[in-house]
């Protein structure tokens, strides 16, 4: 199993004093380096258009981030796909690829946010036609330097060059997914990899899609072997379960109330918390030895897992904390895995 890390680089505070986005800007770039350093698998960088985050830009945040790093993968967490230009996107990565020399995924979604339609004079009414022609496009141009392509929503192409080509003969691109049985089988139909955001409810939920997923790829023609799944979850890790909850509890309560309100969520409340850490709940928050076994109880409920990204910035929590959390995943919690 490989891990990584999520970011949305939140400036989010609540009641703390408020992080500077230059600020934030160098901590996301240091955290970066020390999930390098600590051998995690994965850097990924959301991407949201409003003022709680700072990666409305992913790719220009993940090019100085492959300049600063060796070995870890660079990807997407996700590119809103259906807000943006297929040709731009994979320009875009390309490039970071060649920084990173082979180092750059996408992961193309249609994003929980739907702030990006409207800013880039979208109808929020075709967002699904919009995605799924863009993501169509998307793979053409993995394959295809000079495409002729003609679509609902973008100037046709007429075999013009698209460049820079990547280090990678195919560029990597998951599909992001929720919880539409129609996204998984499309992965599936597609023959690409699949990653699964899992921030609520039993991970056991999500099995029926997943085995629908990996039916589809079957009949794609894609080899049990070299079907992928990676999975977005909630987590955090430090020295004891307390601390870790105690860390990352005061930015979540700062998200669900700033975010809440907007979205339909309940008011938060530690009760609340603690229970999503329980058990059988989503959050993967604890000591190293809590969050190994139970990222074995993730990969068991889904039939095998073959990649997990931690998304730990939910708000701008301790840097420090932050960094040790990144570094105990990736030097206490990998090797726990390996063992088991």
């Amino acid at each position: 199993m490989e891990l990584g890390i999520d970011s949305f680089a939140s400036v989010i505070a609540g009641s703390r004093p408020a992080v500077p986005a230059v600020q934030r800007v160098a901590h996301l770039l240091e955290e970066s380096e020390v999930a390098d350093r600590a051998g995690l698998d994965v850097f990924g960088l959301g991407e949201h258009h409003r003022q709680e985050f700072i990666e409305s830009a992913p790719a220009v945040l993940l090019g100085a981030i492959a300049a600063r790093t060796r070995s870890i993968r660079l990807q997407s967490s996700v590119t809103v796909l259906g807000a943006a230009d297929p040709v731009r996107v994979f320009q875009d990565y390309a490039t970071i690829d060649l920084i990173a020399d082979g180092r750059a995924e996408i992961v193309a979604g249609r994003g929980s946010s739907t702030e990006a339609y409207p800013l880039f004079g979208y109808d929020i009414a075709d967002r699904d036609g919009l995605f799924y022609e863009k993501l169509n496009l998307l793979l053409k141009l993995r394959e295809e330097s000079h495409p002729h392509w003609q679509g609902r929503f973008r100037a046709p192409l007429h075999g013009y060059g698209i460049y820079p080509r990547p280090v990678q003969p195919s560029l990597p691109v998951w599909l992001g997914v929720g919880g539409t049985p129609a996204s998984f089988a499309r992965a599936g139909h597609l023959g690409i990899p699949l990653m699964v955001a899992i921030i609520g409810g039993p991970f056991a939920r999500f099995r029926t899609l997943v085995d629908l997923y990996r039916a589809e790829s079957t009949i794609s023609g894609v080899p049990a072997g070299e079907q992928k799944v990676g999975v977005h979850a909630i987590g955090f890790v430090a020295d004891t379960d307390k601390a870790a909850r105690d860390a990352f509890y005061p930015g979540w309560s700062d998200l669900w109330s700033q975010l809440g309100p907007e979205r339909g969520w309940s008011a938060p409340s530690r009760e609340k918390f603690d229970a999503l850490c329980d058990g059988d709940g989503p959050y993967i928050i604890g000591n190293p030895h809590t969050v190994a076994s139970k990222l074995c109880r993730l990969s068991a409920a889904l039939g095998g897992v073959n990649r997990v990204n931690f998304q730990m910035s939910s708000a701008a929590g301790d840097h420090e904390a932050m960094l040790n959390s990144i570094a105990l995943l990736g030097e206490k919690v990998k090797p726990l895995l390996r063992v088991s």
